[in-house]
């Protein structure tokens, strides 16, 4: 469905607004909703004019119930009960999504829901009666401290871009921030008085993360290369304010999907797992950290996790290397 329809609008818009949610994820809810709104239209037979659904919006703020309007798609999805929504989630079964695709689903129409209840566009929360699947846990991945080595060593930092690409592997790796927290960072969030970031994560939150020496090292290699190479020096210095860390080819500021691409093109440099996402990085991070004696407190504020149980979840991968070890070395470990 191309038409936009505004109650989804709405929604979208409180999240970017209020939630602080990234425009990439704002879109996946987006993405999630359309699909929703697609089904329930081939369900009743609603032809969507825009016109016609910003008025029975209007109605809805207004107070009127979703029975008092017209035959309108905005009707359907603020009178759909908990019977619909099972009927729309059978739909997807049979599309074979995986269970993590169905898990995500379900949250987009349960934040939905309860914005739009919150805001009596609703006459109820349709959501409260559907059970999210249980999905089986997947171990976050993560590679050796030598395959993080040759990684690293891929870019050739003898040129500009190769020293931006060294220095943005050694930041991800030194810090474990998030790729979106590396790309938006600005050159004034690095200090090197204290060897550390001010990151801006999830919901604009801000934390401090440290520099390792080596990522410190490449960042002031990249950024002196950077201010003398002739290509970039004018139009990356000519705006003070908000100057980008890590920049383009034409000076602007790097996109996420720019990274993936570099990480791309240096593990198959190197041999290494095309696999290996930048949340790898971040993963490794993280286990390693843990791995060498640090608490998880400590790791959960360097992650910027909200729960420490998100970051527990790295706990079991040191706990497995332990049990592999214990298993390979001590002389009753197995039976014989």
């Amino acid at each position: 469905m191309t038409t936009p329809i505004p109650l989804v609008s709405a929604f979208l818009s409180y999240l970017i607004d209020e939630r602080h949610f990234s425009p990439y994820t704002a879109r996946c809810y987006g993405a999630d909703l359309r699909q929703h709104c697609d089904f329930l239209a081939a369900e009743f037979g609603i032809e969507v004019d825009q016109a016609v659904e910003a008025a029975a919006f209007d109605r809805l703020k207004g107070g009127a119930t979703p029975d008092a309007l017209d035959e309108t798609l905005t009707r359907h999805i603020a009178a759909a009960g908990a019977e619909e929504i099972r009927v729309f989630l059978d739909y997807l079964a049979e599309q074979d999504y995986s269970a993590a695709t169905m898990a995500r689903k379900i949250a987009t129409l349960r934040s939905f829901y309860k914005w739009a209840a919150k805001r009596e566009l609703t006459p109820t929360n349709p959501m409260t009666l559907i059970r999210t699947p249980r999905q089986a846990k997947r171990l976050p991945k993560a590679i050796t401290v030598e395959q993080i080595e040759q990684l690293l060593s891929a870019p050739d930092d003898r040129e500009t871009l190769g020293a931006r690409d060294r220095a943005m592997l050694e930041t991800l790796y030194s810090t474990g921030i998030r790729v979106s927290e590396l790309v938006d960072l600005d050159l004034d969030d690095l200090d090197t008085n204290i060897e550390a970031l001010r990151v801006r994560g999830k919901g604009k939150k801000e934390r401090i993360v440290p520099l390792g020496s080596h990522a410190l090292a490449a960042i002031r290699h990249y950024i002196n290369t950077l201010a003398n190479d002739e290509r970039f020096a004018g139009a990356w210095s000519s705006d003070r304010e908000n100057r980008p860390l890590f920049v383009n080819k034409h000076a602007k500021r790097l996109s996420s999907r720019s990274v993936r691409r570099k990480l791309d093109k240096y593990l198959s440099q190197v041999g290494l797992d095309p696999g290996i996402s930048p949340h790898t990085l971040r993963h490794s991070f993280a286990t390693h950290l843990l791995d060498n004696g640090a608490d998880l407190r400590s790791v959960q504020e360097l992650l910027g996790h909200q729960s420490l149980s998100t970051t527990q979840a790295y706990t079991h991968l040191t706990t497995q290397r332990l049990r592999t070890a214990y298993q390979q070395a001590h002389p009753r470990a197995e039976a014989s």
